[in-house]
């Protein structure tokens, strides 16, 4: 969460000349919910479900680059999904940078009880193990969004090379 995923990903698509779509958008969009609602009335559980359906089929569908939630690659099946019919990138941004960013909206589930700072570092000692299986990784921080999609496409050839 606040890693940048959804700006990073819209630009990246268009340098790629490829569509682009956020997980979470349109999971909202098939539910009428918001995520955070499909949290409260449903719980993470199904969310995650659901979420694990529409990458599939995300991902069946035209090449585009898709921006999954947080929580989307934790699941190893989705996880394994996404290894295995899409080059997947990790990223990476330091605690303080995602807790400044996701303390500008109240949208984020996960979020919304006690100290967003420490959950961002429980999340993230959580997670890592998940995120280091991505077939890239890269570090985001406080630059510039241009100079993170120069990376990935950087990272992206080397990937696509010793393929």
């Amino acid at each position: 969460m606040g890693a940048g995923k959804s700006t990073i990903g819209r630009r990246l698509a268009k340098r790629l000349g490829l569509s682009f779509v956020d997980s979470d958008d349109a999971i909202e969009d098939a539910a009428g919910y918001s995520a955070a609602e499909i949290f409260e009335r449903f719980g993470e559980a199904d969310f995650r479900d659901g979420e694990r359906r529409l990458v599939a089929r995300l991902i069946e569908g035209e090449v585009r680059v898709i921006a999954t939630g947080g929580g989307a690659f934790v699941d190893s099946r989705t996880r394994e999904l996404l290894n295995e019919r899409a080059i997947t990138i990790w990223l990476d941004a330091p605690i303080d940078i995602l807790a400044d960013r996701t303390g500008r909206r109240d949208t984020r589930p996960l979020l919304r009880n006690g100290d967003r700072r420490a959950t961002l570092e429980q999340l993230s000692e959580q997670r890592g193990p998940a995120y280091a299986e991505a077939h890239i990784r890269v570090r985001s921080g406080e630059g510039a969004h241009s100079d993170v999609v120069d990376t990935i496409l950087k990272e992206l050839e080397t990937y696509l090379k010793q393929s």
